[in-house]
């Protein structure tokens, strides 16, 4: 094999069940709209992870080392993007009442891994520490992204859903307020691990 299926499979399941800023906004969505509602959303983020899968294994790579800072200045941009939706979840409310607008759709769930620091420095590892060298691009990024895939498919929904229970539970009560900065503040953490604990050097 050219590439450490198995190997990767275990480290992607640990990397997307884990809180990180993707699963935060997962647990903050499902929480305010619903389960069901969440659900175009939950699909662009899942693939929005191919946005990056492919590019970087067809040379992107390459970029940074024409550009050395091109992906310092990205990881920053993209951890103040993570923030802002950290700002919008803690500002919402589970009760109906006053409820405007409706569920963030496929298009806005899929910018949040290309935007999302800790999702690119999975797939750098990934293709750094499980792909043999000489493996043909296409193969080695093909298996990668199926294997993310899959475990985005299966986890990515968990977190979701959970986000929809807790509500249930909190919804139009005292702890609703401080529940919702609770995950902001946990989106905003899992941000400054990736950038300043070594989270980007998986």
């Amino acid at each position: 094999m050219t590439v450490a299926t198995t190997s990767f499979l275990i480290f992607a399941a640990s990397q997307v069940g884990t809180p990180g800023p993707a699963n935060m906004v997962l647990l903050g969505t499902g929480a305010r709209y619903g389960f069901r509602a969440a659900l175009p959303f939950v699909a662009g983020v899942v693939l929005g992870k191919q946005l990056i899968i492919w590019p970087v294994g067809f040379g992107l790579m390459q970029l940074a080392e024409l550009v050395p800072g091109f992906f310092e200045v990205l990881k920053y941009v993209s951890a103040a993007y993570i923030c802002w939706l950290a700002w919008k979840i803690a500002n919402l409310r589970l009760s109906a009442e006053g409820f405007e607008g409706d569920a963030p759709g496929f298009w806005a769930g899929l910018v949040v891994h290309p935007l999302n620091p800790k999702a690119w420095a999975m797939i750098v590892a990934g293709f750094t520490g499980f792909v043999a060298t000489g493996t043909p691009p296409f193969d080695a990024t093909l298996t990668i992204a199926l294997c993310l895939l899959f475990c985005q498919l299966l986890l990515h929904p968990v977190w979701t859903f959970a986000g929809d229970r807790i509500a249930h539970a909190v919804a139009g009560k005292v702890v609703e307020k401080y529940l919702m900065w609770t995950l902001a503040c946990l989106t905003v953490a899992s941000v400054l691990f990736v950038l300043f604990g070594g989270g980007a050097h998986i």
